[in-house]
């Protein structure tokens, strides 16, 4: 894994308040990294740390292999939660300057906007003010500025706030193919859906600190706790008095989720199995009592798991 981005011990203090304590993470190279923490966690002022709009009190950003200096923010598009049009400027004459303040010439940028407001169905604005466009619209624009230079970094907070379905999902493809076309992304959200659809790896932030960081699928199921659902046809009493003996135990109703409860078939257990290698063994008994339909491992969602470490952090 080559890091292109790495934080490293960073420590921000405002009037007294710790925005920022000791904090490290790395940044794989072509990536989508999830930032993610409630509210007043510190995620926007480590976001403008990186973007060198302030400086850290403690600790350094290390950019593509070097120490981030202001040159740095040229290869950089940050598109932040508060969005910001101008409302009495026409959309295309802004969207044209927001691009020549990123370097391109004119003729450049009026080339490279025209194919991405075609792409996003939004050509027919070009001439129209701001203060006529919805409020996805007017997202759908700061979007195409952020990465109309293609920078190397791109940081987006919160982009779908306020999108609906579709174009929600038009921009969620578009970050993906970002990230396949080798840009690194940070994507700073609330919505763990999105986390699920979109990110590669994570950095849970709480209180100033970072509590949980790694690659999705690593930090889902390290906080599985070997819990495994079984669908099967034949006899369920059967089959618990087959179990009873091996090194597993059934899940108590109580601790099965509702929604869970009303998905599940009439015969259907869920089991914990406390070590790996007791899996195969207690498979094989199953599979020797009953029809065996499914055996799959129930993997905590993230919103699941950013509840419970940020509640275990909180209460430290």
């Amino acid at each position: 894994m080559e890091v292109f981005l790495k934080v490293e011990n960073i420590t921000k203090q405002f009037a007294g308040h710790t925005a920022l304590d000791d904090v490290s993470l790395e940044v794989p190279r072509g990536c989508v990294y999830g930032l993610l923490g409630p509210n007043g966690a510190g995620k926007t002022t480590l976001i403008r740390i990186i973007n060198h709009i302030t400086a850290p009190d403690k600790g350094r950003v290390w950019f593509n292999g070097h120490p981030l200096s202001p040159a740095d923010v040229a290869n950089i598009g940050y598109l932040p939660e508060e969005r910001g049009l101008y409302k009495t400027m026409k959309v295309g004459e802004q969207a044209l300057y927001f691009a020549q303040l990123k370097g391109l010439s004119k003729a450049e940028a009026t080339a490279r906007l025209k194919k991405w407001f075609v792409k996003f169905g939004i050509e027919g604005w070009w001439n129209k003010k701001v203060s006529e466009l919805s409020k996805g619209m007017a997202q759908k624009v700061q979007f195409i500025v952020t990465v109309l230079h293609e920078p190397q970094l791109l940081i987006f907070d919160e982009p779908f706030s306020g999108f609906d379905p579709i174009n929600a999902n038009l921009l969620k493809n578009e970050i993906l193919e970002l990230r396949d076309k080798g840009a690194t992304v940070i994507f700073s959200t609330h919505n763990m859906a999105s986390v699920e659809e979109v990110c590669d790896h994570i950095t849970l932030i709480n209180k100033s600190k970072n509590i949980l960081s790694g690659s999705l699928d690593e930090v889902r199921r390290s906080h599985g706790g070997n819990i495994f659902e079984v669908d099967f046809r034949g006899n369920k009493e059967s089959l618990v008095g087959a179990l009873a003996g091996l090194p597993c135990g059934l899940l108590d109703e109580s601790l099965i989720a509702d929604e869970d409860k009303e998905n599940r078939s009439e015969r259907a257990l869920k089991i914990h199995i406390e070590r790996d290698e007791d899996v195969r063994s207690v498979v094989e008994v199953i599979n020797n009592t009953v029809q065996l339909r499914t055996f799959r491992e129930v993997i905590p969602s993230m919103n699941d798991i950013f509840i419970q470490a940020v509640a275990k952090h909180s209460a430290k």
